[in-house]
């Protein structure tokens, strides 16, 4: 690559001193106000710049990324998920794509952890039952929830984040199941105490509380379908913390509503920022405005990878983040 400083066009505000650095390595374009960019924004920063920093609120599908400018050469990404990019039209533009994985599994576990927690024992509800004064005292039948410890959690996607859920998860006494497409190696499994199921189907009619973690592809797109989510008995509890587009969320509000489901815990929802109104009205839901990795540890991290992604790229080494093609297929 070229010795002259490359021209970043960042598209959200990041942390100060992530901003700070770039500015010291690169030409950097900020966006000050924290505001998405519009479509038509987001294709005029890609027919000028060398490298574009977006995040997963940005949608670069195949023709906007038709309509980058010959300059543009990488698309370092602000965040592990990258179904908001369209991958083969990347490859066929030449723009490679980077990444910043193994930064926010602690934090996305905690969050995953936390609803597994609170849902079961009702903490949204009681905490709206207090603001509203409504409480009248303690009483022997009030507001009663479930026990989590001795229940069956199932989890789907055993992956690094899956991994960091099933660790917290025997700290609380729960059993742990999961599926995978492919079973983990023995070592994880007996580490875990994780019993593998092949089927989902009927993983999914044995569990108490399932929570995902698999990535939205094509192939996981409602990978939660109406049937699926019948499966699971009238006691369970389901939660999300992975993407929204996993799980039919009419399908799921309905159950919810009938007591076909006990309850859910969502941060992710299918067309966000937007969150489906039968949803909004339930009190046997816990709902999350995407805070899974919402932590300064973990953005901080992430801008940093960004970073050291663009300057090894820069000075011709292969971002040691980079996407391949065949990982969001």
């Amino acid at each position: 690559m070229p010795s002259k400083r490359p021209l970043v066009v960042v598209t959200r505000k990041l942390p100060d001193s992530v901003e700070t650095r770039m500015m010291e390595l690169f030409d950097v374009r900020l966006n000050l106000t924290g505001q998405a960019l519009s479509q038509a924004e987001l294709i005029a920063a890609m027919q000028e710049a060398d490298v574009l920093v977006p995040t997963v609120t940005d949608r670069l599908d195949a023709e906007t990324l038709e309509q980058a400018g010959p300059k543009l050469r990488l698309i370092a990404n602000f965040g592990t998920g990258i179904d908001h990019i369209d991958l083969l039209k990347a490859q066929e533009k030449s723009i490679l794509i980077s990444n910043t994985p193994d930064v926010l599994t602690e934090d996305t576990a905690d969050m995953a952890m936390a609803l597994i927690l609170s849902v079961p024992r009702r903490l949204a509800e009681g905490e709206r039952l207090m603001r509203a004064g409504a409480w009248e005292g303690w009483s022997p039948t009030f507001m009663l929830g479930n026990r989590i410890s001795g229940k069956r959690l199932g989890i789907i996607g055993l992956g690094r984040i899956g991994s960091a859920v099933a660790r917290r998860a025997k700290g609380f006494g729960l059993s742990v199941h999961y599926h995978n497409r492919k079973r983990v190696h023995p070592e994880i499994e007996a580490e875990l105490e994780a019993t593998w199921w092949e089927s989902l189907d009927q993983m999914l009619a044995h569990i108490d509380i399932l929570s995902i973690h698999c990535p939205h592809t094509p192939s996981t797109y409602h990978l939660l379908s109406a049937r699926r989510l019948k499966l699971l008995r009238p006691h369970a509890y389901l939660v999300n913390v992975s993407r929204g587009e996993i799980v039919d969320e009419d399908q799921l509000a309905h159950m919810l509503l009938h007591g076909e489901l006990a309850g859910a815990g969502l941060d992710v929802f299918e067309q966000e920022p937007a969150v489906n109104p039968k949803l909004l009205a339930l009190d046997n839901v816990v709902l999350l405005p995407h805070l899974a990795s919402a932590t300064i540890e973990s953005r901080i991290e992430m801008g940093e990878k960004v970073i050291v992604n663009i300057k090894a790229f820069w000075d011709g080494f292969p971002p040691p983040d980079r996407v391949l093609t065949s990982q969001g297929m």
